[in-house]
């Protein structure tokens, strides 16, 4: 499917640093009461309620955060459309509270946790990565979570997990693309095992300092900066630990234009476009692209050894 074009520069303004924390909320356990305001109220706002309080995150040099209208505007959901205002427009539709996530697979204590149950696992923080689109669109995004190794840690994996998938919530009647077949639902994403217990790999609850969107994954997501950004499947509702390497949504759908790995790697070429240079949303002019998406000091040893064009 091709992309939607970018908007011009002149519709996308960027927000300032936003600085107010004093209205944050004290307990994590509040974050469900937040939740639960009228469908479509976080949509027409497009200010969902303060998150729990959290560490602040550290801006990247010479960086600007994407404004917050343009990411709640702006991106890929297909289960609530194949255009990039569709998330914007549709997903208020989802429910995002109550709301469980299943662990199970190769576990020793698999188990459901609520949403209030997963704010409590680790001290919540903010994290500002950038975030590169496949189809060439880039981003800087205020995350806040709390990193994948915090919830491994609680249901224990044996000696045969070696792989984590992440499965997405497909109900046709919350989601109204998931009735056609645009990708075999429901939408699913996996990493090595090392890969989620990286520190740059959260689970995200929010951004800009607010319960996530709807149109940006409600209530979790799964977030690898170093990754493009089709790898961070939204609306989690299932984590399997597995043996084997799982086979994920865009793997099952185009298997010569997206592998397993997603890594952000400038010198291999998408089938259909370069993938040298990129747009970061809000500038006209594109930037070169980083290896790693400009984490490689961090992620590379992952790799060691690996063919990188080869596991694409």
């Amino acid at each position: 499917m091709k992309p939607a074009h970018l908007p011009p520069p002149s519709e996308i303004t960027p927000e300032a640093l936003y600085k107010d924390r004093r209205q944050f909320l004290k307990t994590a356990g509040a974050l469900g009461s937040s939740l639960l305001i009228p469908a479509g109220a976080h949509a027409a706002s497009n200010k969902p309620p303060a998150l729990p309080s959290f560490k602040p995150g550290t801006p990247i040099p010479d960086e600007s955060l994407t404004s917050f209208d343009t990411l709640t505007t702006y991106g890929n959901y297909y289960e609530f459309g194949p255009n990039k205002d569709s998330p914007g427009l549709n997903a208020h539709t989802l429910k995002p509270y109550p709301w469980t996530v299943e662990v199970e697979g190769e576990v020793l204590k698999p188990r459901r946790f609520d949403i209030e149950t997963l704010l409590r696992l680790a001290p919540l923080e903010e994290r500002i990565y950038r975030l590169r689109c496949v189809e060439g669109w880039s981003a800087v995004v205020p995350w806040v979570g709390f990193p994948i190794s915090a919830l491994i840690n609680q249901v224990q994996p044996t000696g045969n997990a070696k792989y984590v998938e992440f499965w997405s919530l497909a109900d046709p009647e919350q989601m109204p693309y998931v009735r056609y077949p645009t990708l075999d639902w429901p939408y699913r994403e996996g990493l090595r095992m090392d890969e989620a217990m990286h520190p740059l790999a959260i689970l995200a609850v929010g951004l800009y300092g607010r319960v996530l969107p709807n149109q940006n994954g409600a209530p979790i997501r799964l977030v690898a900066p170093w990754k493009y950004g089709f790898k961070s499947g939204k609306s989690i509702v299932r984590i399997r630990f597995v043996e084997k390497q799982p086979q994920t949504s865009w793997m099952r759908a185009a298997p010569n234009e997206y592998g397993f790995y997603a890594n952000v790697n400038p010198a291999v070429s998408h089938p259909r476009w370069s993938q040298a240079k990129e747009r970061r949303l809000g500038e006209f002019f594109r930037r070169p692209t980083l290896p790693f998406n400009g984490y490689g000091e961090q992620v590379a040893s992952l790799y060691a050894g690996m063919d990188l064009r080869r596991n694409y």
